[in-house]
């Protein structure tokens, strides 16, 4: 989006997918690259039964998720050392910079609306490959 045109309205079809640095694919929704957000980046996550994703965290930015379907565990925490199940119909919220590893450990999909206050999809995503082995799932 050119950064010099008036801000107006858009309608993102979530139909395209892109695969994250932490390891899962998310559905193309609200951002600065697809519509030019400035504060916020919201888009839908299906998270297939079995998988996790990498142990990650947002520099600087917070997440609020919405479980529309199915459920997800997450451990939380410097050391991971804290566990939470999200059901649908929950919201999450994970601060700034604390450390995450959502999975789904069912055997059916979970699918989210995650909401983070980075505008871009992707910058603020720092890898913690070293806390991986905390979680034995």
């Amino acid at each position: 989006m050119d950064a010099t045109s008036k801000p107006t309205c858009h309608i993102v079809r979530p139909d395209h997918s892109y695969d994250g640095k932490q390891g899962l694919s998310y559905f193309q929704g609200i951002a600065a690259e697809t519509v030019g957000a400035k504060g916020l980046c919201m888009h839908l996550l299906t998270i297939p039964p079995g998988v996790r994703a990498k142990a990650h965290l947002h520099e600087a930015h917070e997440t609020a998720i919405y479980m529309l379907s199915g459920e997800a565990h997450t451990w939380y925490g410097d050391d991971l050392e804290h566990h939470v199940v999200v059901h649908a119909g929950e919201l999450f919220y994970i601060p700034a910079g604390v450390p995450h590893l959502p999975a789904n450990l069912s055997t059916t999909p979970c699918t989210a609306i995650i909401a983070r206050t980075d505008p871009n999809e992707q910058e603020s995503v720092v890898l913690l490959p070293e806390l991986e082995r905390l979680v034995p799932v």
